[in-house]
């Protein structure tokens, strides 16, 4: 009983030990099994991180390419356009560019100078209430303009010659988005022209009228004669009519005399003085004869030059009295001389301006609007200053008129 007891827990012993063996090795399997599966989950989590987390870092490399694309356009964009911009602000031409509604939109630094405005207080203003005539017709226009020519009164006053240009404005895809003015200032360029032509003027009319006024002076020589004869035989009652011819004949005789010295060919006697010294003889000589008049000087400026010292005193001179008579009492006249390049000597006054009408021809012989003028001393101030290889403008507005003589800085000694 004890053996075949002994021999059945003997038995059921090595059962149960097999059977233990058998769930050891199946939980090892599974344990194995499951580490096996877990191991491949780590690696393909691990695998998918890795490519994210290089994906992520290719995608910064390339944000940092294009950032840094883009500053580089950014940069160039910004240097073209601050050359763009140089090249607009250096050219001497002025530039004004408009939107579809012709406000101005720029202005270029030469636009500023020759129109006496600023850019900072006309952007974003209409062009009627900027431009006057006739620049403000044609903008109305919007057509194009080539090679115009115009006058023009500045926001200062200023009268100027412009030569035009007007065009739409485009932009890169050729849509018309305004409109672009160009000027030039002429100003320099037409007073040059005009100089130019009444030097030929006055130089052919000098060359013909001196014969006529030699063959005037032999008749008038007559009539003198005579009227002194008859001033001492005549009645008393036929006195004054002898004697009304007798002024008469005297005032013809000086203007033949003037004329003669206008006509004939200016031969210059040079010497060296100092032209200040010289106007403030003129001035002196003005205040004796007319004190009503008050003559401010600006004569800081001491030059010497070497010159017709005679001739220039009796242009200077003329452009006084010229002055003076502008005005009544009370009136002013300033004398300035300055050295911004050529020498320059101005004469203002605060007198009735020039019409434009007879602006053109205040310097021909006999062209005068005063009663008992012979229109022959600015003339004569002409030729003077065109003998010395100078130049004389006149720049008048409604009150006051400015004569301006520029002569050459060669003749500073």
């Amino acid at each position: 009983m004890n053996h075949i007891t002994l021999t059945f827990i003997s038995l059921s012993f090595l059962v149960l030990l097999v059977i233990l063996v058998y769930v050891v090795r199946v939980v090892i399997s599974l344990h194995r099994k499951k580490v096996e599966e877990q191991t491949k989950d780590d690696s393909e989590v691990g695998f998918v991180v890795d490519t994210f987390h290089d994906l992520v870092t290719k995608l910064k490399e390339k944000e940092r390419e294009l950032e840094s694309l883009r500053k580089r356009a950014e940069d160039r964009a910004s240097e073209i356009e601050i050359y763009n911009e140089d090249i607009l602000q250096s050219v001497p031409s002025g530039v004004v560019s408009f939107d579809q509604e012709l406000s101005v939109t720029k202005m270029n630094a030469a636009a500023e100078k020759i129109l006496g405005l600023r850019q900072t207080e006309v952007v974003g203003k209409g062009h009627d209430n900027v431009f006057g005539s006739p620049i403000k017709e044609l903008l109305a226009q919007r057509q194009i303009v080539e090679r115009s020519e115009a006058g023009y009164v500045t926001a200062s006053g200023n009268r100027v010659w412009l030569g035009l240009n007007m065009s739409p404005l485009r932009d890169s895809s050729g849509t018309v988005i305004g409109q672009i003015l160009v000027f030039t200032d002429l100003t320099e360029l037409k007073a040059f022209q005009s100089q130019t032509e009444l030097r030929e003027r006055l130089l052919n009319l000098g060359e013909m009228s001196a014969g006529i006024a030699h063959e005037l002076r032999n008749p008038m020589a007559v009539i003198s004669g005579y009227t002194r004869i008859l001033l001492k035989k005549v009645d008393v009652p036929l006195m004054p009519p002898v004697e009304a011819i007798a002024r008469e004949v005297t005032v013809m005789d000086r203007i033949i005399t003037d004329f003669l010295a206008f006509a004939k060919p200016t031969e210059l006697v040079l010497s060296s003085f100092e032209l200040t010294a010289l106007i403030r003889d003129c001035i002196s000589a003005a205040r004796d004869l007319h004190g009503g008049v008050e003559i401010i000087e600006k004569l800081d400026l001491s030059v010497t030059v070497t010159a017709d010292e005679v001739l220039l005193r009796q242009a200077i001179t003329n452009i006084l009295q010229n002055a003076i008579e502008a005005q009544g009492e009370g009136g002013r006249v300033t004398v300035a001389v300055s050295r911004p390049g050529d020498l320059v000597i101005s004469v203002s006054d605060t007198g009735h301006g020039i019409p434009d009408s007879v602006r053109d021809k205040i310097f021909l012989p006999f062209f005068t609007t005063k009663e008992r003028g012979t229109g022959l001393g600015l003339s004569i101030v002409h030729k003077v200053v065109v003998s010395h290889g100078g130049s004389i403008t006149a720049d008048s507005g409604e009150y006051g008129t400015t004569f301006t003589i520029s002569l050459p800085a060669g003749l500073i000694s």
